[in-house]
């Protein structure tokens, strides 16, 4: 000191020079460069933290770019890694969760000491009483949220998910697509979009599915005192999916978690799918066996808040709840290259139909025709065309397809089982929901 610095039209190209240098390496490597003044002085201020994708590989001389062994620093020096270094490396490298590593591009007043001081208040953490003694910096590593030197301290992807108001604005698809659909055909919808951090996401998503969707039943059983209560959605599975989707989304992805509420069905999709070695296979058997997590530290604060436990118990919970409910047992799906993970909630099949009942008004019995009705009495299953014909003893097959086909289909009163092929000679009906409904008002 006083520094000597350098010239300020020499900012740009040193910049310039230093981009072009870090394409060099691989995968491609870029430091944290601040120009600033000290002493009147410009200074160009270059950190080199640690990489998320390490180890790296560079060329030994930008004169010959083509060799690019791979190196360590050991004590004061740069050093090519050998074999034994190198696999050291890459295992060290697979333990760094994406949730778990620094976020270069956020500073600690992106964190909403509001929103810790909740979390530690809920998990009654010995923290709590001492936040107004303790500076933020320090409560953060105690915490161990953030990382890095005291020049530079920079919060985790973690801290950013949980105790900033918007995630969005780190990683786009950190947030909840809601879409309610009105029909079958997917023309008539709704959609809501929750946001904030992930923690009230899965809290305020589980609470409007409560106050408007899930529905309690009580069926009175002939020659029992007590009657029978069952829901159209169990809250305990639904909170697990949602859990499950939170826990295991890959968040440097942009894919939010989305939800479709269909008629008969609850759809819970994320992105990527599970971690090996689940598979398609797995998911399918009783039992999961799993001990790597994408997000180890978005599950050891969810389970803190007792939002989730991650002990691979979320799919037979979810077997359990919907088994003793009485609905259909969950659908777990995923893909070769396990790119997503969607799970298939289905209505209690008796709430499915008194809800559809409930929409089939009287005002819309008036409209269907006397053969409309011929055609839902007389379709049992899974007919064709023929067969159906046959019950009703119709020969004229271009008067049933324009008196009773198309307009049951139009009303969406049945369908087809093979929609896309619609002249497919293995094509049959049967009636939807809503045909189900009306018959039971009918009868």
């Amino acid at each position: 000191m006083p520094p000597k610095g350098v010239a300020a039209r020499q900012m740009d190209s040193i910049q310039k020079e230093l981009l072009q240098i870090c394409h060099y390496i691989s995968p491609n490597y870029f430091p944290v460069v601040e120009p600033t003044v000290i002493d009147g002085k410009h200074l160009l201020a270059i950190w080199v933290p640690p990489g998320d994708v390490r180890p790296y590989k560079a060329p030994k001389s930008l004169s010959d770019k083509t060799n690019k062994p791979y190196y360590i620093r050991r004590i004061s020096s740069t050093v090519q890694a050998s074999d034994e270094d190198l696999q050291r490396l890459m295992s060290l490298a697979a333990k760094v969760t994406f949730d778990n590593r620094i976020n270069h591009h956020a500073t600690l007043e992106d964190l909403n000491l509001i929103h810790i001081a909740a979390f530690l208040k809920e998990v009654k953490s010995s923290l709590y009483p001492e936040l107004p003694k303790i500076p933020l910096d320090s409560l953060c590593r105690q915490m161990g949220i953030a990382r890095g030197s005291n020049e530079d301290l920079r919060p985790l992807n973690v801290a950013l998910l949980l105790f900033n108001d918007e995630p969005r604005q780190f990683f786009r698809g950190a947030q909840i697509d809601l879409v309610e659909y009105k029909d079958n055909i997917g023309d008539s919808f709704s959609e809501n979009i929750f946001t904030g951090p992930i923690q009230s996401q899965l809290r305020d998503v589980l609470r409007y599915l409560k106050n408007n969707l899930i529905k309690e039943y009580v069926q009175k059983v002939e020659g029992q005192a007590e009657a029978n209560r069952f829901y159209n959605y169990p809250y305990e599975v639904l909170e697990e999916a949602l859990a499950n989707a939170i826990y295991h989304k890959s968040y440097d992805r942009q894919n939010p978690i989305e939800i479709n509420i269909r008629l008969d069905r609850v759809e819970i999709i994320s992105y990527a799918g599970p971690m090996p070695p689940v598979n398609q296979e797995m998911l399918n058997s009783e039992r999961i066996i799993t001990r790597d997590y994408r997000n180890s530290r978005i599950g050891d604060f969810l389970k803190e808040m007792d939002l989730t436990e991650g002990r691979s118990t979320g799919i037979p919970k979810m077997r359990f709840f919907m088994k003793r409910n009485g609905s259909p047992e969950p659908v777990f799906q995923t893909d070769e290259d396990l790119n997503y993970f969607l799970v298939t909630l289905s209505s209690h099949p008796e709430t499915l139909v008194k809800e559809l009942i409930e929409q089939v008004t009287p005002q819309v019995i008036p409209q269907v025709t006397p053969q409309v009705k011929q055609l839902i009495y007389a379709l049992k299953g899974e007919m064709t065309r023929d067969e159906i014909q046959s019950v009703l003893q119709l020969r004229d097959r271009k008067s049933f397809r324009q008196s009773y086909i198309k307009p049951a289909l139009e009303k969406l009163l049945i369908e087809m089982t093979i929609p896309d092929k619609p002249n497919s000679r293995m094509q049959k009906y049967r009636l939807t929901p809503k045909g189900i409904a009306f018959l039971e008002r009918e009868t």
